[in-house]
């Protein structure tokens, strides 16, 4: 039986499905072929992350297989929109939960009047002495495990880090990520970890990044210039921001069946949810790179949407 992350790199088309590789996840098979689904329990409910990752012809026994393994309180998140037709074609309610962002890197530049103001704050922190090194194996990390608990405790006492649905740092498969710091003055202000991409628009995902609250203006656009330019170098086709819920919502995303009762509360948290997700600061960093794609991300609901199923999602991802 092939590894998960061997089933990803060979089936996913799913931006973000590096993130199914994540602590605390399980791994449902079908002993037939080579497939799984990623998923975790938070009460009495089963989180699915992704969909079925698996070959076109088995994606929907693989679904039938895991539905009936899970059972009647399985809720699967962040599908793309041929995941969401399959599970509508199923009897699951659908809604879009939000968009992920994505930059084709051969057609990428900082020219033209509309980059003004990201040029400008990317100079600034290069006038400022910033440096950027990739960190490889054995690399101390002890600082930036410090950057990570003062920029937590910079959000507010109140504030959890999230889980679930955005990835890590650290483990065995970190080897497979690409980390990057930026120092000035030889002091870390920052850094920004990439996890590999596959399917087709193969490349990597901007996934995990923090700075310190002191840093100057502009470190991370910096940063992330600056590893553009490295990943364009090494080959790379793409540069995905990932996933930002309740943001890019459409009607014209929607698919048949979907619950307005559910359309209607992501659509208040778009407006008015930035206490449980910063979504407005995700969007608004993603949008200064002029993503060439915009794609719709959904939610699977087995049956209607129920109140305890959205609950123990946001307990999952520690937004609450």
């Amino acid at each position: 039986m092939p590894s998960v992350l061997d089933t990803l790199a060979a089936h996913s088309d799913n931006p973000s499905s590096f993130l199914a590789l994540n602590s605390g996840n399980a791994y449902f098979h079908d002993g037939g072929f080579d497939g799984a689904c990623a998923y975790r329990t938070s009460g009495r409910y089963v989180l699915q992350f992704g969909g079925p990752f698996t070959a076109p012809e088995h994606r929907a026994r693989l679904l039938e297989a895991f539905a009936a393994h899970a059972g009647r309180r399985l809720v699967a998140v962040q599908l793309q929109r041929a995941d969401a037709e399959l599970y509508a074609e199923h009897g699951f309610t659908v809604n879009q939960l939000g968009a992920s962002y994505a930059v084709d890197l051969s057609r990428f530049t900082l020219r033209g009047s509309r980059f003004v103001r990201l040029r400008n704050k990317i100079s600034r922190a290069r006038r400022a002495g910033l440096e950027v090194a990739e960190v490889t194996a054995g690399d101390d990390c002890a600082e930036l495990d410090r950057i990570d608990q003062c920029w937590l405790r910079d959000k507010g006492r109140h504030v959890k880090e999230l889980r679930f649905l955005v990835g890590q740092r650290n483990g065995s498969l970190q080897r497979h990520r690409r980390l990057f710091v930026g120092r000035i003055d030889g002091e870390t202000a920052g850094y920004i970890n990439y996890s590999p991409v596959y399917g087709s628009r193969p490349g990597w995902l901007h996934d995990l990044s923090r700075r310190r609250p002191d840093a100057p203006p502009g470190v991370m656009e910096a940063l992330n210039a600056t590893v553009m330019e490295r990943l364009t170098a090494d080959g790379a086709g793409w540069l995905h921001f990932g996933f930002t819920p309740f943001t890019g919502l459409d009607p014209e995303h929607e698919l048949p069946g979907a619950s307005r009762l559910f359309t209607r509360f992501a659509r208040f948290l778009a407006e008015r949810g930035e206490v449980i997700y910063p979504a407005a600061s995700q969007l608004e960093y993603k949008q200064k790179w002029a993503p060439h794609v915009v794609l719709p991300e959904y939610i699977a609901f087995r049956g209607r949407p129920r109140p305890g199923a959205v609950w123990q999602l946001l307990r999952a991802t520690n937004a609450l």
